[in-house]
């Protein structure tokens, strides 16, 4: 087989297919992982002693716990508690878990950042604290959280390729796949390592993007 034919017959096409499985993890884990980041951001801040106290925990847990690790004992581990999750599933959830955590410091620090006398003041107009934590002060600390969540959203492309590791076909996994068969590992990972900057770069544009218009003003 030459060159042209493992390219355009054998290794396009994995590398397409494993591509659009990396997509499908981003797109599926990312809004979760930020909608986690505010929940637990929120009750860190603003909860009760008991919630501030899960909540910190959760933070700690999902921190300090390698993603990788993470990923083997939700694939692997659980079903030993009668637990299962397909390959696909337990990635997302993992990626979610991670990513929220993360997330969760970048707006809590924004949460702090937003003055207190504004919830004052809020208040005494006659909002409710989590009326007030909605509309006033939770639009300023995402804006100002914003470049930290976008910087973690471009991680989180490169994290997607640990997913191969709980047997999820993705773009470095179709790549593995490809070059222990044929024996080319330069060429086809040179290839899949290509494919990821063009992914990371063509992120990192759209947040600049994103960032300009909807950037908190200095």
């Amino acid at each position: 087989m030459s060159d042209i034919q493992f390219f355009a017959e054998v290794l396009l096409p994995a590398l397409l297919d494993g591509t659009l499985v990396t997509l499908a993890l981003i797109a599926t884990a990312a809004p979760f992982g930020f909608l986690t980041g505010v929940l637990i951001a929120v009750g860190r801040t603003y909860g009760n002693p008991q919630i501030a106290y899960l909540c910190r925990s959760y933070v700690v847990f999902f921190k300090g716990c390698p993603l990788i690790l993470l990923l083997l004992i939700l694939y692997y581990g659980l079903p030993s508690l009668g637990i299962k999750f397909s390959p696909f599933v337990a990635a997302v959830i993992g990626f979610i878990l991670c990513n929220g955590a993360y997330n969760s410091e970048y707006i809590r620090g924004a949460l702090s950042s937003v003055k207190e006398g504004q919830m004052i003041a809020a208040q005494a107009l006659g909002m409710t604290r989590m009326q007030a934590i909605r509309a006033i002060v939770l639009p300023q600390a995402l804006r100002r959280a914003l470049p930290g969540i976008l910087n973690e959203f471009i991680y989180l492309i490169k994290y997607s390729s640990l997913a191969y590791m709980v047997t999820v076909i993705e773009l470095t996994g179709a790549g593995k796949i490809v070059a222990a068969r044929y024996f080319d590992f330069f060429e086809v990972f040179a290839i899949v390592g290509l494919i990821y900057l063009i992914i990371v770069s063509v992120a990192t544009v759209a947040v600049g993007v994103i960032e300009k218009k909807i950037a908190y003003p200095v």
